[in-house]
């Protein structure tokens, strides 16, 4: 990701030539602009170059950060926090989990607000970066939050109005 990339005049991440070499623009909260603004400013004052095409993140030796430095910071966050499932080093969780945390609590906060989750469903693949639905799909895990919400929904869908048992 370049500097040109980050937009935080309009909270708008581009994505460029993602898996299967496709780009998207990635909306941003106010919190996240926030925490980016916050480190654009201290990354200034150790960027040697303010050219578009510089990367936004950088490394403490002034260098684009390497996937594997994420990778291993992840893994020591994780094991501060004591996230640990079994089966071994390669069961545990990684970084790109993360994108299927996002797609569930996304699934579960329009249960919540009482969203129409049907017609959302599309706009969630295409934040993803899916062309497909069906690739969506792959990231909606259930977890007992998200049965628990779209049980609500179907109680309230399958219940007559005033009936009380």
């Amino acid at each position: 990701m370049t500097i040109a990339d980050v937009d935080l005049a309009s909270a708008v991440l581009t994505v460029r030539d993602s898996k299967f070499f496709k780009s998207r623009l990635v909306p941003l909260g106010d919190r996240t602009v926030q925490v980016l603004a916050d480190y654009a400013k201290r990354r200034g004052s150790c960027a040697q170059s303010k050219e578009t095409d510089t990367p936004f993140f950088l490394g403490r030796n002034a260098k684009r950060v390497n996937i594997s430095t994420l990778e291993n910071a992840f893994q020591q966050i994780r094991a501060h926090a004591g996230l640990r499932r079994e089966g071994g080093p390669r069961c545990q969780p990684r970084l790109h989990d993360l994108r299927h945390t996002s797609a569930v609590h996304r699934l579960t906060t329009w249960y919540r607000e009482g969203k129409d989750v049907q017609k959302l469903l599309p706009q969630l693949s295409v934040y993803m970066g899916h062309t497909y639905l069906a690739a969506t799909q792959v990231y909606l895990t259930m977890t007992p939050e998200l049965l628990h919400e779209a049980s609500l929904r179907f109680e309230r869908y399958a219940t007559p109005e005033g009936r009380n048992d």
